[in-house]
Parts: structure tokens; C-alpha cells; sequence
């Protein structure tokens, strides 16, 4: 399909309604374009360029280097995790769980071309799964300190960098910063192994657990909202 103007013309000289790509980048960056048009693309149809959509792109990633950095300021110099700890809380089930899930739709969207519906998919899980609920979850934790401390800080680490191993073919740079800071083992993110549906990381139970907290939370809030109840009261 092809790339046409918000009003849905096609891009001519005549027209003058041509988009410079190396202008956009230099204002939003090349990740920015790159999330942007994986993610209005459907295979065979066009598709309209409206630059709110690379600023949204904009803000994602700054959302995902601002969870990176959380993951950094938290981490002791010696942090060494190659593999999940096995003393995890539900919610650290819960999110693996749902990671687990997402390498094997993803995948299956991949297989098939469907790269507007996999760039969405992870859009979700990252702005909404991880970085709005399960690091929110994390931060009593961490500042509890000990071994539950521990176990949030290698959970956080472990899903970040499968998030950014399925993300890096849509954002190649900011993905490829952020695995550098991370401990990783290899060289470049390229070369890491690609993330897969295993069967040992579907936890079934605590997902449903962690779901009904979650809808009983969203539930909380939308009634304070309607009731007009002001954050500091109880």
C-alpha cells in the first residue's frame, strides 16, 4: 500500500504535500517513523501519515527509556541474573505469564506478515502490562529491600529484555541503547535469542488471581472518580 497525507492524497510535488522522512526524524527520531508505520500497516491497504501518530510513537519510547532507567536506578553494582528466581510472588507470575504469551502471538503475527497487529500487541503489554501495573507493583518492594527485593529486580530485568528482543525490529535504536546499559550477555541485541512460547513460564492461576485484583483496583478508582473522592482520602 502506499503512504499518503492525512487527508488520505496521495503525495506529489504538485500537491505539495510531500512528508521529508529526515525532517520527521530529526524531530521525532527514527524509531519514532519506524513504530508509527509498522503500526498503520495492514498489507495491501494504505495508509495515512499524521504526525500526532509519530509523536504518540515518541512518547512510547520515552516511556520505555523511562522505565529503563526506574530499572537502572535500582539495580546493585554486582547485579548478576541469568535466569528467573524460583521464590517469585503472583505478580511476577502474572507478568511472565503474560510475556510468555505475547512471544507466542507475536510470533504467530510475524509468521503470517500481520506486523501492524504484533507492533500493537506489544505496545499494549509495554505501556500497559509492564510499565503501568507491574513496575507500580515492584517499587514497595524494592524500597522493602531484602529478597523480595531481589526477586522484583530480576523479574523487571528478565522481562525487559524480552520486551526489547521483540521490539527491536520496530525500534532498532532506542532498543539497542537500553540492552547495552542492561547486564546482558553476547555482543548486540541483534545476535540475542529470539524470545519463544515455554510451556514453564504459563502460570494459568496466578494470572486469573492477579487479573481480579486488578479489575477490583480499576474498579476502586473509577468509582473515588465518579464520586469525586479526592486522592488523599481514604
Amino acid at each position: 500500500g502506499l503512504v499518503r497525507d492525512s487527508q488520505g492524497r496521495k503525495m506529489s510535488k504538485s500537491l505539495g504535500n510531500g512528508i521529508d522522512p529526515l525532517v520527521i526524524i530529526d524531530q521525532y527520531g527514527a524509531d519514532a517513523l519506524r513504530f508509527m508505520l509498522a503500526t498503520g500497516n495492514a498489507p495491501g491497504n494504505d495508509m495515512r501519515f499524521i504526525e500526532d501518530k509519530v509523536k504518540s510513537s515518541r512518547n512510547f519510547a520515552n516511556k520505555i527509556w523511562n522505565a529503563a532507567r526506574f530499572i537502572m536506578m535500582n539495580l546493585p553494582d554486582d547485579f548478576k541474573a541469568d535466569k528467573l528466581p524460583e521464590n517469585l510472588n503472583v505478580e511476577d507470575k502474572w507478568v511472565i505469564s503474560k510475556f510468555n504469551t505475547l512471544a507466542k502471538e507475536v510470533n504467530d503475527n510475524l509468521d503470517k506478515f500481520e506486523l501492524g497487529v504484533a507492533v500493537s500487541k506489544l505496545y499494549d503489554f509495554i505501556w500497559d502490562i509492564y510499565c503501568d501495573w507491574y513496575i507500580e507493583l515492584t517499587k514497595p518492594r524494592i524500597a522493602a529491600g531484602g529478597e523480595t527485593e531481589a526477586t522484583a529486580q530480576a523479574v523487571l530485568v528478565w522481562v525487559m529484555k524480552g520486551m526489547l528482543k521483540m521490539l527491536h525490529p520496530f525500534m532498532p535504536y532506542i532498543t539497542e541503547e537500553i540492552w547495552q546499559a542492561l547486564p546482558h550477555e553476547g555482543d548486540y541485541l541483534i545476535r540475542a535469542q529470539w524470545p519463544t512460547y515455554r510451556q514453564e513460564f504459563d502460570f494459568a492461576a496466578e494470572e486469573r488471581a492477579m487479573e481480579a485484583v486488578k479489575d477490583a483496583i480499576s474498579a476502586v478508582r473509577a468509582r473515588r472518580a465518579e464520586m469525586n473522592v479526592p486522592p488523599s482520602r481514604k
